[in-house]
């Protein structure tokens, strides 16, 4: 098999049909699906089962007791016999040719990870947002040349395929809420070459029921996430690139961290969270100038985002939280 794509499955049974069919109907023949039923209560395994049954060459299906996303996916990983591994959310989709076209870059390219573009779309297929992941550079990236890379992309798992060899010894943390920041990033720090493909092949589906929707303390799993990668960046070979290391800690552990804490509605909770960001930006020596001048993809960050946001992390910035909680 050329790839593995592993999905895991709960409670989707509303969107699992038209995740399956896009994987199924590849063009990509010689793919194997992991489909992986982390303690579904609903239908979903009987939408499986019909789909095993009905391309038995392709679908391979696991029943297991529920252990959270990272787990099912690790699950998946063990077992996984592919050149390549994928990732496919179960209430996602991807489009017929996608898997064909990256694992072509790969071979073309002898790149351990390739990376598509990816698009939000809504319950009824309309597209809301487009994510172009690396708009500046060329379709083969030497890290080397072009470390920007690693404070610049987006760390989402299921827009790219992944050479199997780079989770060995690897896996995705169990119980972690933002587990792709945490080994994505990690996985990356072990690679020569990417490639992308300026195609939107992944459809991101934003479902108002979303675990994404709710905000609470987990959030503090996103610095857990970063202080991990760290440890990684200081035992790699990109080590003394401390300016990207930098980046990233900017990107991920501060403007990623605030987005999600504009949403957290409890007052205690809040306070908890935002004491904690302070802390990670001081032992950091991270000052406010740098976090502003920040540059992703050559452009200034804070100043690409639309105005509401850069006003959220303007007035957070200069310690004006209590008007930003009174105007959310």
């Amino acid at each position: 098999m050329k790839i593995s794509v592993i999905v895991p499955v709960y409670n989707v049974e509303n969107y699992l049909e038209k995740c399956l069919n896009s994987l199924v109907n590849q063009t990509l023949q010689e793919i194997e699906i992991l489909v992986i039923n982390d303690g579904s209560k609903d239908d979903s395994q009987k939408i499986v089962e019909v789909f095993q049954r009905k391309f038995p060459q392709k679908i391979k299906t696991f029943v297991k007791e529920n252990g959270g996303l990272s787990d099912a996916r690790n699950f998946g990983i063990d077992r996984a016999t592919g050149e390549f591994i994928a990732f496919v959310d179960s209430d996602d989709y991807v489009s017929e040719n996608m898997l064909e076209e990256m694992c072509d870059l790969a071979k073309r390219h002898e790149a351990e990870i390739v990376i598509c573009n990816l698009q939000k779309v809504n319950e009824n297929g309309n597209v809301t947002q487009k994510l172009t992941q690396i708009p500046n550079l060329p379709e083969k990236i030497d890290l080397e040349k072009h470390f920007s890379v690693f404070s610049d992309i987006s760390y989402f798992a299921c827009n790219k395929i992944f050479k199997r060899e780079l989770f060995e010894g690897k896996r995705f943390q169990k119980g972690m809420h933002f587990e792709d920041i945490e080994l994505i990033p990690q996985i990356l720090l072990q690679c020569k070459t990417l490639v992308k493909t300026d195609a939107f092949h992944y459809q991101y589906l934003e479902r108002s029921n979303s675990i994404s929707k709710s905000h609470t303390e987990r959030g503090l799993d996103i610095l857990k996430a970063v202080k991990n990668v760290e440890k990684s960046f200081k035992n790699s070979v990109y080590s003394s690139k401390q300016k990207e290391l930098q980046g990233f800690q900017i990107l991920e552990g501060v403007y990623t961290f605030l987005a999600y804490l504009a949403f957290v509605k409890e007052d205690e909770v809040y306070q908890k969270m935002s004491l904690e960001l302070k802390r990670f930006i001081k032992e950091r020596k991270i000052s406010t100038f740098e976090i502003l001048k920040y540059q992703r993809f050559g452009k200034n960050y804070l100043l690409s985002l639309p105005l509401k946001k850069q006003f959220y992390y303007l007035l957070y910035f200069f310690g004006l939280e209590k008007i930003i909680r009174k105007i959310i």
